[in-house]
């Protein structure tokens, strides 16, 4: 019979039901393909080391965030379902069930919904690992035959670690059940809340929020200074200040508009900014976590997009698009299938001298310097603090001047052009380098046509020149062109899709809770909007405020969300050229689904607190 009674409690509730599902449903699918991307070893069979590490290490970052942010957002959809059935359960104990029965049906209740909800995510979280994983294999130019999206390990894992969340749920759920009494079950929207406005505080507290986020915002700028300190210090005043601005800033401005009387007293806005100082109050963690998940969401897909950028600055950072060690009939085959623009050759002799410090030494005479103007990129950090490159020219005069770090750098590069990166460099004339009892050795600089298009063709050619076979094991292959833009796109396209997809997760979890947050007080709200009706409040006026209460609720950390993805996309500049590129694109897309939950949430509370209204 309690089943039965639960049932239709369910069903007369399903709309509630569907938004509550459905992002436990996204959540576990975006969890499912993050893990089987990180663990599945398909990819380490049939792709590159490099690049299979990187994107593992990438999507493990995004687990751990992802399951950070999924226990948050449990914790008050939890709290959501549990306020929706309250009433009932407390019905039903006033008609004789007893509290034992009632606590194992909440906790059977909270276990189901989670677990149909895992599952079905599951099932789309496999669809999307295959779409996801053929996307990834295709960039990155992988090699990898028959890859199906479902992972046993990661289905495991994703079964237990949603399991135990809703175990705990489930638990929680029943101990506040069984020790709460009828009278309290049957009456907790009708609990007062009292108001506590200390002027003086408050003031304090608006200083200290904008005092904080100001500070957070300096620590972001300054990673120069403070490195990786710019993320701690930011993460625990921006997390203080939004806190106070929430509960003392927005507070303190409806109080000034409610002064107004002009304002005041037009139309609903008395009634519209009682609601918002009420709800501002009850509501300041909540906000301050919404406007933190929506700066985290929106920041991970601008990030994320953006890195694709390091690509190209992966092509800056070498000059040489493919250095030639040896000619082997593997390389000229090679080399017939890439469009080469230029070549040149670089002349040297290496003497080996097992008893000296250093037992291998490059020459090179001073004409084949001068005569060959050999080049490579110089990295530098630009007045904005970003990472740059030019191009530079090695030459004799520089070469001679001593131990400055310009010579040290020109020998340096000279090094990367040969097989023997670790070798010492001297340069001598003409004369004393055609007396070195040592084989003249030689390298092939080549300049291709469209470096990204031909880059399958290159990279096997660059291994084949280097190693002799078609395996990446050779440590001399890694400061190569190819093998640099390999771990670089490799790394560009792990943080392309996880901040896409973690993006999303975030998104559809924070505006969630807030829904959700908005919509267990909507009992409570219904006798006020049910009164304004009596006394002959036209329907299109209430209408009009729930929408103006519910959109501040939205638009508050929206507002500071977007604050704080502005400021803190200053810490990426170390690693990217324009972390604000196309920028107002991404923001236009977040912002319309953001939308679209606020609509949903407007057309909830409506159909909640005008339901009765005839």
């Amino acid at each position: 019979m309690l089943w039965k009674l639960s049932l239709t409690g369910i069903k007369s509730r399903f709309k509630d039901y569907l938004i509550l599902f459905s992002g436990l449903t996204f959540a576990s699918a975006i969890f499912y393909m993050f893990m089987s991307i990180a663990t599945n070893s398909t990819f380490l069979k049939g792709a590159l080391v490099i690049a299979f590490k990187t994107t593992q290490f990438v999507f493990g970052f995004g687990i751990a965030l992802l399951a950070i942010i999924t226990f948050v957002y449990i914790v008050y959809a939890n709290s959501f379902l549990l306020s929706m059935r309250q009433k009932d359960y407390g019905m039903y104990m006033m008609l004789g069930a007893r509290t034992g029965k009632i606590g194992t049906l909440i906790f059977l209740e909270t276990l189901i919904v989670g677990f149909l909800a895992t599952i079905l995510g599951v099932l789309i979280g496999v669809g999307l690992t295959q779409v996801v994983s053929q996307l990834l294999i295709n960039q990155l130019g992988l090699q990898i035959h028959k890859f199906v999206g479902f992972y046993l390990p990661a289905f495991i894992w994703t079964i237990i670690f949603f399991a135990a969340l809703f175990l705990l749920a489930a638990l929680w759920n029943r101990h506040k059940l069984v020790k709460s009494n009828v009278i309290n079950l049957l009456h907790e929207d009708q609990k007062p809340v009292k108001l506590r406005y200390n002027k003086v505080w408050k003031f304090i507290e608006a200083i200290l929020g904008i005092g904080f986020l100001g500070i957070g915002y300096w620590a972001m700028a300054k990673y120069q200074v403070l490195l990786t300190n710019s993320i701690t210090i930011g993460f625990f005043t921006i997390t203080i200040g939004s806190y106070f601005v929430f509960d003392s800033l927005f507070t303190t401005i409806i109080n000034i508009l409610r002064n107004n009387t002009k304002f005041e007293y037009k139309k609903l806005h008395s009634f519209t900014l009682g609601q918002l100082k009420f709800r501002l109050t009850d509501y300041t963690r909540i906000l301050s976590v919404v406007s933190l998940l929506f700066a985290l969401a929106l920041g991970a897909i601008t990030v994320g997009l953006n890195f694709n950028n390091m690509v190209d600055q992966a092509l800056e950072s070498s000059y040489y698009d493919v250095v030639l060690y040896k000619k082997t009939p593997q390389v000229e085959q090679d080399l017939k299938k890439v469009s080469v623009k230029s070549t040149k050759t670089f002349n040297y002799k290496l003497v080996e001298n097992n008893k000296a410090k250093n037992p291998q030494t490059i020459y090179i005479s001073k004409d084949e310097i001068a005569k060959k103007s050999l080049k490579y990129q110089n990295f530098y950090v630009n007045k904005k603090g970003q990472q740059s490159y030019s191009t530079k020219t090695i030459n004799v005069k520089e070469l001679q001047k001593g131990s400055s770090a310009q010579t040290e750098m020109m020998k340096y590069q000279l090094t990367q052009l040969t097989p023997y990166p670790g070798a010492g460099v001297k340069i001598v004339s003409q004369k004393q380098y055609d007396q070195l009892r040592s084989e003249n050795k030689s390298v092939e600089l080549l300049m291709v046509n469209n470096f990204r298009q031909n880059f399958a063709n290159i990279e096997k050619l660059q291994k084949a020149a280097v190693t002799g076979s078609l395996n990446d094991d050779n440590p001399v292959l890694n400061s190569t062109k190819a093998m640099n833009y390999r771990f670089v796109s490799s790394m560009a396209s792990g943080f392309e899709f996880m901040g896409f997809f973690l993006g999303l997760a975030f998104l559809a979890m924070l505006a969630s809770t807030l829904m959700f947050k908005v919509l267990s007080g909507a009992n409570s709200d219904k006798p006020r909007y049910k009164m304004l009706w009596k006394i002959g409040t036209r329907q299109s006026l209430l209408k009009a405020s729930i929408a103006k209460e519910i959109g501040v609720l939205f638009a508050l950390p929206a507002v500071l969300g977007i604050i704080d993805v502005l400021f803190g996309l200053q810490f990426f500049k170390s690693l990217l050229k324009n972390p604000y590129d196309k920028i107002w694109i991404l923001f236009t897309i977040f912002l319309v689904l953001y939308l679209i939950y606020y609509l949903i949430t407007v057309k909830l509370y409506e159909g909640i607190v005008l339901k009765d209204n005839k």
